[in-house]
């Protein structure tokens, strides 16, 4: 796994630089978010609706062209983790997001990520994006032997763990990734979440649909 950004799609210019702000700091909302909210100037933010798109834009662009860095990931001796995930989608398709946790086998928060998916995008791909991003995140900071991932999306724990092709168009790319990062951890299963179990990734994801239905 390599820290390149990873793939977004429908994406409006101005989520496109949020999301390239979160690419730089291995997606970690709230430093993302911190690091917005204090480049906008006065006392607007990233969701303060003081903020106006020029000033918002022009903040982002700086910190595009600044030295943003991934925060330390806490140190861990053990190498069994938790991943929960979600997507989120306004419209179904509309503006999406991903939200991924991850934890160690205590179920101590390691990091809590986030991104826009699309403006135009549908749930099971944003479920899709949602499980990438924690994977790729889990690999470029740990060495994982056993994973369990809590998920929601019974298409995507059919898509992955039990062998059938992707029954959603487009998502391709994203399931070839996920496959690849999977093989890297010799044990891993998934724990299906009902509707009434509580998701961390939940509010996340919602968050990055929120960035997603930014305008130009």
């Amino acid at each position: 796994m390599t820290n390149e950004p990873l793939p977004a799609e429908h994406l409006s210019p101005l989520a496109t630089l949020v999301d390239e702000v979160l690419a730089a700091v291995g997606y970690e909302m709230t430093a993302a978010t911190e690091a917005i909210d204090d480049a906008v100037p006065g006392y607007g933010g990233l969701f303060d609706p003081a903020t106006t798109p020029t000033e918002l834009r022009r903040a982002l662009e700086d910190l595009t062209t600044s030295d943003l860095v991934r925060p330390q990931p806490p140190d861990q001796t053990d190498d069994s983790f938790i991943l929960y995930v979600d997507g989120s989608s306004r419209g179904n398709p509309g503006p999406a997001g991903a939200g991924a946790v991850i934890m160690n086998s205590e179920e101590t928060e390691l990091a809590r990520l986030g991104r826009p998916v699309g403006s135009r995008t549908g749930n099971n791909t944003a479920e899709y994006v949602a499980l990438q991003l924690g994977l790729s995140e889990l690999l470029v900071r740990y060495d994982p032997h056993s994973l369990e991932v809590r998920i929601d999306s019974m298409t995507v724990i059919r898509d992955v763990w039990k062998g059938t092709d992707p029954t959603e168009p487009g998502v391709g790319t994203y399931s070839e990734a996920i496959a690849a990062a999977l093989s890297a951890i010799p044990n891993h299963r998934y724990t299906h979440l009902a509707d009434s179990d509580p998701n961390p990734a939940d509010a996340l994801a919602t968050v990055g649909a929120d960035i997603a239905a930014f305008g130009p």
